[in-house]
């Protein structure tokens, strides 16, 4: 018998309606009883959808107003300390100060908790602040509130919770050496609280998910899993757990999970090559989850695949039952393709959003307990996917020499990073500590508005453009004004960092409702790569062009980098990763040149996404590291030794990929650093990065406004690691969902923060 299971669904309302409510929460334009009305809305409408489609397990508590990861902080108890003695009428708004950062009129600012990206996914979670004093204790009101509203709508409900282990390794400890796992033993304690708590509630299942258990252990974090067995597999007062992970081969952990006392066991199939032996060793397992329908990619799935997988297990299993399953929560995919009015018709038959992926599950289980594996349902869907082995739109024989044949010395500069520095000081001539910014300026109304009147025809082309124009002088000369000294023209002609590319070149689509969460209440919408992909035309000389025209000072050429490009995009999956990468690394290196040959100095290859790309487990590292470092490099390498290469990270752990980082031989390179305090410089301690670097100064994802003095302690951090001769002084990331008002003060300050060093450093 197959039961059909769901682990997580798309939290942000079909029509984005969290991200607006809290918008206007924040700024105080509703109450938080409306607030929590949308939210109550949203789950309902989730819940009613998965109904609708047959799913018998359905997940509660995979809701948030913000992070999942921040929830459990805050069931935990565990706030840190700096937050412990702000005084709000209501808890939600210390939750909200804890993600956002909170500033009081007259007095200074306390910085928000750190972000980072969730596993190898473009979503980012807040980072438990986990020490020795740490105090933990139970606050379950939001998980149980939402077990009783599914309870009062008939919802089969699983409750979702974030296990202890991997819980306590999102975390970062606040005390030099301390490990935040060492705290296991205090925190199983709440969740002993918390499992009796649910089953006095009548929760019958909980859906622990425990991610780490795909990744590479250390002995003792090995030891701790076992701890955690023990402890909580001995309760007589718990419901029955579902043990869960996902993003790769659960089989490299197989002896350490044989050992879960738990009654159930998800299996990400998508990402298991063996799931028959890991399933025939495990026993004692009474239900095994079989995650069969990706979780995150777009795609249909090839469902006689899919029932020939689910027999091979079903035949080598121990369990009692199975259950079909994604492979992860659908957190990661839009609502419905079905409303993409825009998408080719062809190429929309070949994805499936959420809402599809739930009937895609419903057809396969009523397949495998029938045995009817021709139904009509089958029948279509098995003709679309040989539709699009065939079609024209992904085979447009764009020939590329594989990476393996490419000459090395096509990915190489002319000269070493010594010799381009000097020829590119004489060029630049920029002062010690130069100052930039990443590239975006905010995104007002006003340019939203005009996007949207030049896609519906209100405005003519040329009125957009002259709009754009006055945009762009206005921000160059606020640049000029304030005196920074390597300009950038504002992105105001782009939607985002990748749509915008990925319009202008051959083989992507895109969708019109496919937003996804990125964090809080910042949602994207993922290109869609379904073929081959080229540079038809250049994409932002004609911009960077004008810009340029308007100062003498440098202005940056703003490109976005092949991995980044890809990864921030739903990728076609019939064809390697590397080759799709290089492909979009051609196409950028066409632009880049163009931006040279214009007159460009300065030109940054933005690739936040990178460490987001390395596998969960490091058998994979080298791999993906060495082809995603030639696509770097195969679009950055195409200019003299003067023009002077710039790339972009978010916050990832540098220690990962330090070697990477400095493989890729820009002349400069910006990290998110402020949240850290500069923490996230310890990786260049340890192996100093050669040419020059920015660590940011101004946290652009808090409202909160950083002093000079504030930017000038981080700079003085900074210069511990960095020599004076390679630093420069950025903000964070781009600007783009900053306000003016908050963006002005931020870079004057950071502008004589940096005067302000350099004055001390020529004394």
């Amino acid at each position: 018998m197959y039961k059909l299971a769901n682990l997580g669904f798309p939290r942000i309302g079909r029509n984005r309606e969290l991200k607006f409510a809290l918008e206007k929460y924040w700024r105080g334009d509703i109450t938080l009883a409306a607030l929590m009305d949308t939210a109550a809305a949203i789950r309902a409408e989730n819940w009613k959808l998965q109904q609708a489609a047959g799913i018998d397990v359905i997940p509660v508590g995979d809701f948030s107003l913000y992070d999942h990861v921040l929830d459990h902080t805050f069931m935990f108890g565990a706030i840190p300390p700096r937050f412990q003695d702000l005084e709000f009428e209501y808890p939600e708004d210390l939750y909200f100060s804890m993600a956002r950062g909170y500033q009081e009129a007259g007095k200074q600012p306390i910085p928000a908790m750190e972000m980072t990206k969730w596993f190898n996914t473009n979503y980012h979670y807040i980072v438990p602040e986990i020490s020795a004093q740490t105090s933990f204790s139970l606050h379950a009101q939001k998980l149980m509130a939402e077990i009783d509203q599914a309870r009062e709508l008939d919802v089969p409900a699983r409750a979702v919770v974030l296990g202890p282990v991997s819980f306590l390794l999102l975390a970062k400890s606040t005390q030099t050496g301390f490990d935040p796992l060492s705290r296991l033993g205090d925190l199983l304690t709440v969740y002993i609280e918390l499992f009796a708590g649910l089953q006095h509630k009548g929760v019958t299942w909980v859906q622990l998910d425990e991610p780490f258990l795909s990744a590479d252990l250390t002995p003792a974090q090995k030891e701790s899993y076992q701890d955690m067995f023990d402890k909580l597999g001995a309760l007589t007062q718990r419901p029955k757990v579902m043990l869960t992970a996902y993003f790769a081969d659960l089989n490299l952990n197989k002896d350490l999970i044989a050992q879960s006392p738990f009654e159930g066991l998800h299996i990400d199939l998508v990402n298991t090559p063996d799931p028959s032996a890991l399933a025939a060793g495990i026993e004692g397992t009474e239900t095994l989850s079989l995650g069969i329908i990706n979780g995150r990619n777009i795609w249909r799935e090839d469902l006689e695949k899919a029932i020939s997988l689910a027999h091979s297990i079903a035949d080598a299993s121990r369990a009692k039952s199975l259950q079909l399953a994604p492979s992860c929560s659908m957190l990661h995919l839009p609502y419905d393709v079905d409303r993409e009015d825009e998408i080719d018709p062809e190429v929309r038959a070949w994805m499936a959003f959420a809402q599809q992926k739930l009937h895609i599950l419903s057809a396969l289980g009523k397949a495998l307990q029938t045995g009817q594996t021709d139904s009509d349902f089958i029948r279509a869907n098995q003709a679309i996917i040989a539709s699009r082995r065939a079609s024209k739109f992904v085979n447009n024989a764009n020939k590329l020499p594989a990476l393996a044949e490419i000459d090395p010395k096509f990915m190489r500069r002319a000269s070493a990073y010594p010799q381009r520095r000097n020829q590119q000081q004489a060029a630049l001539n920029l002062p010690l500590f130069p100052t930039t910014t990443i590239g975006s300026f905010p995104q007002t109304p006003a340019v939203r508005k005009a996007r949207s009147d030049a896609r519906k025809d209100v405005i003519t082309p040329e009125q957009y453009e002259q709009f754009l124009k006055e945009e762009i002088k206005r921000t160059v000369e606020f640049q000029e004004q304030i005196g920074i000294d390597v300009l950038v023209h504002g992105e105001f002609e782009r939607n985002d960092m990748v749509q915008y590319f990925g319009e202008q070149l051959s083989g992507f689509t895109f969708s019109t409702y496919g937003w996804v969460q990125s964090y809080g209440s910042r949602y994207v919408r993922p290109p869609i790569i379904y073929g081959d992909v080229s540079r038809p035309r250049a994409m932002t000389v004609d911009w960077t062009s004008y810009a340029q025209s308007l100062t003498e000072k440098p202005m940056k050429g703003m490109l976005t980098g092949p991995v980044t490009i890809m990864l921030w995009s739903f990728i076609r999956d019939d064809q390697p990763l590397s080759e799709t990468c290089k492909q979009i690394a051609y196409a950028i290196r066409e632009e880049v040149v163009d931006l040279e040959a214009a007159g460009t100095g300065v030109i940054q290859i933005d690739e936040p996404a990178l460490r987001e790309g390395l596998p969960i487990q490091r058998q994979g590292w080298d791999e993906y590291l060495d082809w995603s470092v030639k696509c770097f490099r195969i679009a950055a390498s195409g200019v003299k030794d003067a023009t002077q290469i710039h790339t972009h990270m978010c916050y990832a752990e540098f220690n990962d990929i330090i070697d990477a980082i400095i493989a890729l031989d820009a002349d400069v390179i910006s990290v998110e650093a402020s949240r850290s305090k500069m923490e996230l410089l310890d990786a260049f301690k340890v192996k100093a990065y050669p040419n020059e670097i920015g660590p940011g100064v101004y946290d652009i994802h808090s409202p909160t406004i950083p002093t000079q003095d504030e930017i000038e302690d981080l700079l003085k951090k900074a210069l511990k690691v960095i020599p004076q001769e390679r630093l420069w002084v950025n903000p964070d990331c781009g600007l783009k969902t900053r306000r003016w008002e908050e963006v002005e003060p931020a870079l004057m300050h950071m502008v004589a923060a940096a005067k302000n060093i350099r004055a001390r450093a020529a004394e």
